[in-house]
């Protein structure tokens, strides 16, 4: 059987996918990615389609124990992974074997930590997706978030595509300051100028109530013309809430499907990977931008897929075997192991 067995489960590590898509009519939650640039260019990294169900880890990656050899890729926030305890490079598919045991490190860097299997997960589709809602106790490994010993199957992929490596030049630089841009709407007709102004000029400080479902973030209060209650209507990944105490609530993945609070603006696709990857404590602020700026920059951003595919294909590294020296420095006696890599780096 071809296995991962979880030895620590860290801090909230979950299945996820692209999505729960085409439900929200009946109630159920998309779920999905927080990181979907993360997510995706781990899955090309090994050969996967982009889509493919990965482990999503927030904070502080599992300990994982591989039962058979294995290609893996790590991409998103710096956990530090290791393999038998010596550091693994990020972005960039390598070969495990069995019996490797794969750690984390707390996040140095961004949030959100993914890892994707070349065999792929072998975790049963519910409504055509291998997501984790754990609201709903819905998809992924029983619903839930994964716990100390549970095992997981992996599927028949190929293992291929060892020493793919993403360019520095695509790699996301994360900080604890972001401008994030957004349209303004559906209902900013329901706030005063003033209450534009505040939410458009102000740095806001995501708070410690921020999780998969939303972000609750900490600044100036937004003034409402004469109330915040509308009639519910859908809601998705970026709504921008404003209830009536004032303070914004960004929603994201494990978001509900309707609600009853005006929206003052939505969040463009591109900038939601960016705030998966910011945590409480970190600050943003909005810039508006017209509907037709937000389409270009859209497909500015699949179209950068399509190019890391075409390089991820042309470029990777070849890894040799171990080579063990002996050195002698000043008297000291050293054990080096050397992995020699055969590629360019761009």
């Amino acid at each position: 059987m071809t296995k991962i067995r979880i030895i620590k489960s860290g801090t909230f590590t979950t299945v996820q996918d692209k999505g729960r898509w085409g439900y929200e009519g009946f109630g159920i939650s998309v779920a999905g990615s927080m990181d979907d640039f993360a997510s995706r260019v781990a899955n090309i990294l090994v050969g996967n389609p982009e889509d493919s169900a990965v482990l999503e880890s927030t904070f502080l990656g599992p300990e994982i124990i591989f039962d058979c050899d294995e290609i893996i890729s790590i991409t998103g926030g710096n956990m530090s992974p290791r393999i038998n305890g010596e550091p693994i490079p990020k972005w960039t598919s390598i070969k495990v074997k069995e019996g490797d045991i794969l750690s984390f490190s707390p996040a140095s860097s961004g949030f959100r930590s993914y890892i994707s299997f070349s065999r792929g997960l072998d975790i049963p589709e519910i409504m055509a997706s291998r997501s984790t809602f754990t609201r709903g106790k819905l998809g992924g490994y029983k619903g839930r978030k994964l716990e100390n010993g549970d095992e997981i199957n992996l599927g028949n992929g190929e293992l291929s595509n060892t020493g793919s490596y993403l360019a520095s030049s695509f790699i996301p630089l994360y900080g604890k300051e972001k401008e994030i841009r957004v349209i303004m709407g559906p209902q900013d007709d329901y706030f005063t100028k003033k209450g534009i102004e505040t939410f458009l000029s102000s740095k806001y400080t995501i708070s410690s109530q921020a999780d998969r479902m939303g972000y609750r973030l900490n600044g100036p209060q937004i003034e409402h013309i004469s109330g915040a209650d509308i009639i519910s209507d859908g809601i998705v990944f970026g709504s921008i809430q404003v209830p009536g105490h004032g303070f914004p609530i960004i929603m994201m993945a494990d978001r509900a499907t309707t609600g009853g609070y005006t929206k003052i603006a939505t969040v463009i696709t591109p900038d939601l990977s960016v705030l998966a990857q910011m945590r409480p404590g970190d600050s943003i602020n909005f810039t508006a931008i017209s509907l037709k700026e937000a389409h270009r920059l859209y497909r500015e951003y699949e179209n950068r897929f399509k190019e890391i595919k075409s390089i991820v294909k042309d470029n990777s590294f070849e890894f040799n075997e171990i080579r063990k020296f002996n050195l002698k420095i000043d008297k000291s006696n050293y054990k080096v192991d050397i992995i020699e890599m055969r590629g360019e780096i761009l």
